[in-house]
């Protein structure tokens, strides 16, 4: 009972720190104003793990290293706790190798999870509350995602299905990652 409990908090917490390190290369790809303030919520959290990583590893022109890098490592120091607080070792020197793949698909799950929940918002927003402050922030974030599903779509009028196109391949996805990893990893 007690493991279960603190895999949950470490689950949510190492997710939640290991999504606002995409969202800030994420931010980074799409040149998001740094002054934004939801922007300036995630350079703060993450600032104190990517900006020593800059001086070691150049962001590049579209991709923020840096940050990818850091979410990297989150991913994999995430697996290593989770199969050390299961397992009650440290994974094997065999194990390493598969260690550093699964986290690489649990980044990536990471990835897809943040796409499905700002599809998901977006779309409930555009109902409740259009004009909600959030609402361009997260048009901006989803748009390079949405507009290739929206250009192979029929046009319905006034019905927009590209969100659920987009959520329906984030979850699958998300599955395949999932089931990947476990079986790379065990964790």
């Amino acid at each position: 009972m007690f493991s279960e409990a603190l895999h949950f908090i470490i689950n949510i917490f190492f997710t939640l720190f290991g999504i606002a390190l995409l969202l800030r290369a994420w931010m980074f790809a799409i040149r998001l104003h740094p002054f934004n303030p939801y922007a300036q919520a995630v350079l703060r959290v993450t600032n104190w793990l990517v900006l020593p990583m800059r001086r070691v590893i150049p962001a590049g022109n579209k991709l923020d290293w840096p940050s990818l890098v850091a979410c990297w490592l989150t991913a994999l120091l995430f697996l290593l706790l989770t199969w050390s607080l299961f397992m009650g070792t440290l994974p094997s020197l065999q194990s390493i190798a598969p260690a550093l793949v699964a986290a690489l698909l649990t980044v990536l799950k990471w990835a897809f999870n943040v796409i499905l929940w700002m599809t998901l918002i977006q779309a409930v927003l555009s109902w409740v509350n259009p004009m909600a402050p959030i609402m361009p922030l997260l048009q901006t974030l989803t748009a390079p995602m949405l507009d290739p599903i929206r250009r192979v779509m029929p046009n319905l009028g006034g019905l927009d299905l590209s969100p659920l196109v987009l959520l329906i391949v984030a979850q699958v996805a998300m599955m395949v990652l999932q089931s990947m990893a476990f079986s790379l990893f065990g964790v």
